[in-house]
């Protein structure tokens, strides 16, 4: 994707988009081929800001997952739990902040994440992390990390600071690119609305909502023998954006 489509937004600092920050949400999640979003972005453009850190616009990212032995929160999300887990260690590179992550998801489809930021990358969850992990999830668990990724993002901002959307591309899995055509786009609101422009402006260039897991999907991706029938049909969904 040229850089020169992101410049068509006006910029909105970090400080600004906290305002937005939306740690209890609704996601929406929509698969895009990268070959698209030039046409996206350029009717984005006049409804939106773009978030912009010392000048950069597209920031870079690292995730480790953490599981059980089992793979619990894999499963759950595999055998569709409608309460899922997942905890994760994520960098944010250009704003140089690190934290440690819990997300819980309800039965209602609402997302709460909660984060403590942490001084160091780290493997190897101590005390402190997992005693913050229990009093978020209400559990203890046995925690090791499962899966590396790495992607590239940019964060668009509604100019009436009520939705936030994150775009995410160049998807790796522990150091190997996934598909060099997938771009994820995900629209965070306090409640669905699919009277979003974003959404209103996916949906006219026939693109419609998918859930995807980045976590499901690399660890099926990387672990053949993990149950992974239910994720068979998203493998389909990202194979036919290649046609789009």
């Amino acid at each position: 994707m040229a850089s020169p489509y992101l410049d068509l937004f006006d910029p909105v600092s970090l400080e600004e988009m906290n305002g937005v920050s939306l740690m209890k949400r609704t996601d929406t999640k929509f698969l895009v081929n990268k070959r698209q979003l030039p046409v996206i972005l350029e009717e984005a453009s006049q409804q939106y800001r773009i978030l912009s850190i010392n000048d950069e616009r597209l920031m870079s990212y690292k995730t480790q997952y953490y599981d059980t032995p089992s793979m619990t929160f894999y499963h759950r999300h595999h055998n569709k739990r409608s309460t899922r887990t997942k905890v994760r260690i994520r960098q944010y590179i250009e704003s140089n902040l690190l934290f440690l992550e819990v997300k819980l998801k309800n039965n209602k489809g609402k997302t709460n994440k909660s984060r403590v930021q942490l001084e160091s990358w780290t493997d190897t969850l101590g005390s402190k992390e997992l005693q913050f992990i229990a009093d978020t999830s209400g559990q203890h668990y046995n925690l090791a990390p499962i899966l590396m990724n790495e992607f590239n993002r940019f964060t668009l901002v509604d100019r009436q600071m009520r939705e936030r959307a994150t775009i995410d591309l160049n998807l790796r899995f522990n150091q190997e690119e996934f598909d060099e055509d997938l771009v994820i786009v995900e629209l965070k609101q306090e409640r669905l609305s699919r009277q979003s422009p974003l959404f209103q402006i996916l949906k006219k260039n026939r693109v419609y909502p998918k859930s995807m897991s980045k976590y499901c999907i690399g660890v099926a991706a990387h672990f053949p023998d993990v149950k992974q029938n239910n994720f068979k049909r998203r493998f389909r969904s990202i194979e036919k954006i290649k046609e789009q």
